[in-house]
């Protein structure tokens, strides 16, 4: 199978299931407990249907939106997210320059292995800062400081972390940072030389947000202390409860209680184009994709996650245009029909 063999997510996912170690994998692939919530995220899109509205002359789509002050030329982002080249050695470096290309936003976490710095001076599209809340309060302060004077524009509070979730499928491999492996999970590794060789002939592997702040020479011991001993667990809205409500099934309830005031986003689950068309007609400003862009990176690097941002951004202009819709601001609840 090859990159060009790719046309969807399941594509993307078989493809970096092939190439990448199966504890990488798994913790792309795999959620909280007995994954309910990971499921339904997606399957929630399904309990409604988009209507259409053809022979209206649509000619020319614009998808631009505005969230937070930022422009961006389609409606949907690449979410912050940990850890990025364990998946691919360009990690963060691949996803910014894709998101560039497409005039898009792209984040960086706390547990980012490239520096914020970096990615900013790189790039001028809008970026996102994902950080954690500390006990410690001269730290947020110094780390949001440490964001402003690099550019960064958006800032993303991350409130599920109050404890980490039971990601079952890693503790059963013995995924870690660094690698505690249990023996099936070392012979996955011995399966997939590419990986290693990869890992090893590239620059060290590094979290450049904390190890200014974090003593990170106890390795995966470091990882665990860091969220047991210095984040506040003060924080009270959850999102690692597995059998909690899907995002998609409390959007509305959310637009409907703020939409006028905040700015929206909704992230989990997207998987298509018509999955951001029907989150924007429910109300949301734009969406973010996680697993989305995970896949194609862990598989091909920067040209995989263009392609997949290529992709969705083909499937949003066809299905606006079969809907009759030449703007983003043009979708509304009148698209839905719930079942």
């Amino acid at each position: 199978m090859r990159l060009l063999d790719c046309h969807n997510f399941h594509d993307f996912r078989r493809l970096a299931k092939r190439r990448v170690p199966g504890p990488i994998f798994d913790y792309i692939d795999g959620g909280a407990d007995d994954e309910v919530t990971l499921r339904r995220n997606t399957a929630s899109f399904e309990q409604c249907d988009l209507v259409p509205s053809v022979l209206r002359g649509v000619e020319n789509v614009d998808m631009s939106v505005t969230i937070m002050g930022q422009k961006l030329a389609m409606p949907f982002y690449c979410s912050p997210t940990a850890l990025q080249r364990l998946f691919h050695h360009d990690g963060e470096r691949a996803v910014a320059a894709a998101a560039a290309k497409y005039g898009t936003m792209f984040g960086v976490s706390s547990l980012g292995t490239v520096s914020l710095e970096e990615l900013r001076k790189a790039h001028d599209t809008p970026q996102v800062y994902q950080f954690y809340y500390h006990k410690d309060r001269g730290l947020n302060r110094a780390m949001l400081q440490r964001a402003k004077e690099a550019g960064v524009e958006v800032m993303m509070l991350t409130v599920d972390s109050i404890t980490g979730g039971n990601r079952e499928r890693d503790l059963r491999t013995g995924f870690s940072i660094p690698f505690r492996l249990t023996l099936p999970g070392m012979f996955q590794f011995g399966i997939k030389p590419m990986w290693g060789i990869n890992y090893v002939t590239h620059e060290r592997f590094r979290l450049p947000q904390l190890e200014d702040h974090v003593d990170m020479s106890g390795g995966a011991l470091s990882i665990g202390k860091y969220f047991t001993e210095m984040l506040d667990p003060s924080l009270n809205w959850s999102r690692q409860l597995d059998g909690s409500r899907a995002a998609f099934d409390q959007l509305a309830e959310i637009v409907d209680a703020v939409g006028d005031r905040i700015d929206v986003i909704m992230d989990g689950g997207i998987q298509r184009g018509t999955h951001v068309l029907k989150a924007l007609s429910l109300g949301a400003k734009a969406v973010g994709i996680g697993r989305f862009y995970l896949y194609p990176l862990a598989a091909a690097g920067q040209a995989g996650v263009e392609r997949a941002l290529g992709l969705m951004r083909a499937e949003i202009e066809r299905g606006m245009k079969l809907m009759g819709c030449t703007t983003v601001g043009q979708l509304s609840r009148e698209n839905l029909r719930f079942r």
